[in-house]
């Protein structure tokens, strides 16, 4: 009995620990957001004044990221809304909205009255219900100066068979966050984690709550069980056995003024509605098998035709006490639930032309065959580095990992079609986080994300397919020159919130530490 009193003690004095932090933030930046209140008041004044759907045919979408990426449920289309970007002096917030065709491959430009304010790090869910809903929640606004931060609690449904904007007001949903992670289970949205952050404090969630999509009601879920540690950024997606899996994440804590030490989660946990007991669901565990992802933080996340959980890229950060330097990355994993399993996912390459060619044994030193099949000359993975020239002489090295034929323990047989010597490395994007996924058809497409060279950040455009089935090769739908982005040094005098306040990609600069949370 001793034990399990100060169990219930321990566990006790952390929740009371953690509400004492959050009423410390609370206080420390209800200010800043009143005043960050005011300019999204007025960017949502010029937004009022758009009282017509007006749909029209654009080039593809300006760089960003933190934006959500959303397959249409019935149409062959895909749904971009929100972001930021970063050109060294300011970050532009957008609630910008744009369709993709798939068939015609073309943008199109929505603009529906009464959208959601401009925001970033938000988590949009798709259901089929009534022609189609757009869910969305929360996410981040931050002041021109980068050093005010608002989170939104707002929840949003974007309409899409009568293209039309809703915000549902209900009480007892999560407080303001971003970051956070959100599916849809039955007819339900379970939301996971996230962080608030102030200028002098921040901290992280481990909460979970649920939005019944008949009733509009919002509750709190008390799971039972040991669950995840509060983060944000992780892994959240919906087993084919109807349970919820989270998967890694990124939080820091401060561990002495001023000096804040991150963490990049790899742990892993299922959350399952337990039988016979409605609203009551466990924590549990879990530690599969397989090839995992080496840790990272700012992956992306889809789910396959077959339900398993997709993960690519993200950045491996290396930090000393007052910097940060990270590796971006541009793997793919994929978890299977059913069979508890990572798996590595490798690219067949494009066909060849000539069908069930047999290698030639002796075409290479070393023995081509014996590293095509695996053995134990067998390459790992290569690495490609690029080198952009900007227009201000700043040289921008990125790093691709690029893989072998039959690396991985994927050996190919002589009657297989092997990847064509000729064609050079495969084609694959470039290493960055944050991008957006989403999956229609069995093609995953990726867009957009960032990297950072030394100072500089890179914030993308690109437009990339992938056929799932095939496993083959990547498709440029939307090439990008990172050369050619502009990127202003930083000033000491600050900009004025006004300027530009009228143009359609007007906003706030967001801080350094978003890139690796959200």
């Amino acid at each position: 009995m001793g034990k399990k009193g100060k169990k219930e003690k321990k566990g006790r004095g952390a929740e009371k620990t953690a509400a004492k932090m959050e009423k410390k933030v609370s206080k420390r930046s209800r200010k800043e957001e009143e005043d960050l209140e005011a300019l999204i008041a007025h960017f949502q004044t010029l937004d009022a004044t758009k009282t017509q759907i007006v749909e029209t045919p654009c080039p593809p979408p300006s760089p960003r990221l933190h934006a959500s990426l959303s397959a249409h449920p019935e149409k062959d289309e895909l749904i971009l809304f929100g972001g930021e970007y970063f050109n060294g002096q300011k970050t532009f917030m957008y609630n910008e909205l744009y369709i993709y065709n798939i068939r015609k491959d073309s943008w199109t430009k929505m603009e529906i009255p009464n959208p959601p304010p401009r925001r970033c790090a938000h988590q949009a869910v798709v259901v089929p219900q009534g022609g189609g809903q757009l869910w969305i929640f929360g996410g981040e606004f931050a002041s021109p100066d980068g050093e005010q931060f608002y989170h939104y609690k707002d929840l949003w449904v974007l309409h899409l068979a009568t293209k039309t904007w809703e915000q549902v007001r209900s009480t007892g949903g999560p407080s303001g966050r971003s970051g956070h992670r959100m599916v849809a289970w039955k007819r339900q949205l379970i939301l996971f984690g996230g962080f608030h952050e102030s200028t002098r404090d921040y901290i992280y969630y481990n909460d979970v709550y649920a939005f019944n999509l008949d009733t509009f009601v919002w509750s709190r879920l008390a799971p039972l069980g040991a669950g995840p540690t509060p983060r944000s950024g992780c892994q959240m997606s919906v087993t084919p056995q109807g349970s919820i899996v989270i998967y890694g994440g990124y939080s820091k804590q401060r561990v002495k003024k001023d000096v804040d030490r991150g963490t990049q989660h790899s742990d892993m946990f299922l959350l399952q509605p337990e039988d016979g007991r409605e609203g009551r669901w466990a924590w549990t565990r879990i530690n599969p098998a397989g090839a995992k992802p080496t840790p990272r933080s700012g992956f992306s996340v889809a789910v396959t035709p077959n339900h398993q959980t997709l993960l690519f890229g993200g950045v491996c950060d290396e930090e000393e006490e007052e910097s940060l330097e990270g590796d971006f990355l541009n793997d793919l994993h994929f978890y299977d639930a059913t069979r508890g399993r990572w798996f590595a996912g490798q690219l067949k390459g494009p066909k060849s032309d000539k069908k069930k060619r047999r290698r030639d044994k002796t075409a290479e030193p070393g023995g081509a065959d014996q590293q095509g099949r695996g053995g134990a000359g067998a390459q790992g993975p290569l690495e490609v580095l690029r080198e952009v020239a900007t227009e201000d002489g700043t040289v921008v090295t990125t790093k691709q990992m690029v893989a072998a034929p039959g690396s991985a323990g994927q050996p190919l047989s002589d009657e297989e079609d092997s990847p064509d010597a000729a064609g050079g490395p495969v084609v694959e994007p470039s290493p960055r986080s944050n991008a957006m996924l989403a999956v229609k058809h069995g093609r995953l497409y990726l867009y957009g994300g960032m990297f950072e060279a030394g100072d500089r950040q890179v914030t993308l455009s690109d437009l990339y397919c992938l056929d799932l089935h095939k496993m083959q090769e990547w498709t440029v739908l939307v090439e990008m020159d990172p050369g050619t982005q502009e990127w202003l040094e930083e000033t000491d005098s600050g900009e004025s919130s006004e300027e530009g306040e009228g143009a359609e990609d007007s906003g706030g600069e967001a801080g350094d530490g978003l890139s690796r949370q959200a």
